[in-house]
């Protein structure tokens, strides 16, 4: 695999095929159609990317970066990206700001630029931008171009400084409202999980048996992996978890009920054998159905 090092704008510049219009600071957009090639990028300034498809995907080391088309993705001097084609969609298209730390220097935004996380390593999730985020974004990126081609003078660093930090302020809004939109559809998720877990307990188990997670993960139209990270976050516990205590709940009302052998209730959870059902139930409560029920 190649590996390529971004140390400067123009390094960028020259790679691509891009005119460099300042040494330290440089907005293109690549739409050429060519295929994207697998490498690893070694980044030595900072990058804003627009991706305007899904052309190509990219992980950290182990971690894939959360993008989809009409998203920003953001990286920072020092990180390496693994960058590899998608088959579906050969090639990618995208825009991109790019500026070398030392052009911050001095300056207001430089001395702050580590507020803006989605920058870190720590960050894997892009960000979706909706129609009018996508303009307000180009139109930004547009004055930072417009002040690149024009002729240098003593105001261009500090205009250009300051549509980058207005730039990258917009980001922290955009961040924010799409942290809130994804904490609404996540409770929305978790109310169903939770009425799909009840139903199925109540009209499913005694048949089909003990539910996966990965059974509610596709009822929820979501992989296991994120479905399971998503009940994780909204209520602090394991998807697997959040199954095994709406059985137990289940299984206390049917022990106290007094009107089923706990055989019967077994069977009622979709236990295949009792002594599962006994174990399990220990397990949980610290207590044999037979102790819970006599107590």
């Amino acid at each position: 695999m190649n590996e390529i090092h971004f140390d400067t704008v123009q390094q960028f510049s020259v790679f691509y095929g891009f005119d460099t219009l300042h040494p330290h600071v440089s907005v293109v957009r690549d739409d050429n159609q060519m295929p994207c090639d697998e490498f690893l990028v070694h980044y030595g300034v900072d990058a804003l990317f627009l991706k305007e498809n899904k052309g190509c995907k990219l992980s950290y080391g182990r971690t894939k970066y959360d993008f989809d088309e009409m998203t920003v993705t953001s990286f920072a001097p020092g990180q390496a990206i693994h960058v590899e084609p998608n088959p579906e969609v050969p090639n990618p298209k995208w825009t991109a700001l790019l500026f070398h730390p030392d052009f911050l220097a001095r300056t207001q935004l430089g001395r702050q630029i580590l507020r803006y996380e989605f920058f870190s390593y720590s960050s894997n999730e892009a960000l979706h931008l909706s129609t009018s985020e996508i303009e307000i974004f180009r139109s930004v990126l547009a004055m930072i171009q417009q002040e690149l081609q024009h002729a240098i003078d003593k105001h261009s660093r500090e205009l250009i400084v300051s549509n980058i930090e207005l730039l990258l302020n917009y980001c922290l809004r955009f961040y924010d409202r799409q942290f809130i939109t994804r904490e609404e559809i996540n409770h929305v998720t978790v109310q169903k999980f939770e009425s799909l877990l009840n139903d199925y307990i109540d009209n499913h188990a005694e048949t089909q048996g003990i539910p996966t997670v990965a059974y509610f993960a596709e009822k929820c139209n979501l992989t296991a992996g994120y479905f399971g990270e998503l009940v994780k976050v909204e209520t602090g516990k394991t998807a697997q978890d959040f199954i095994a205590d709406h059985i137990v709940n289940r299984a206390k009302e049917l022990l106290n009920s007094q009107t089923l052998s706990i055989a019967q209730v077994s069977d009622r959870l979709g236990f295949g054998y009792p002594q599962h059902f006994v174990r399990f139930f220990k397990r949980k409560t610290g207590k044999t159905p037979t102790e819970y029920r006599a107590a």
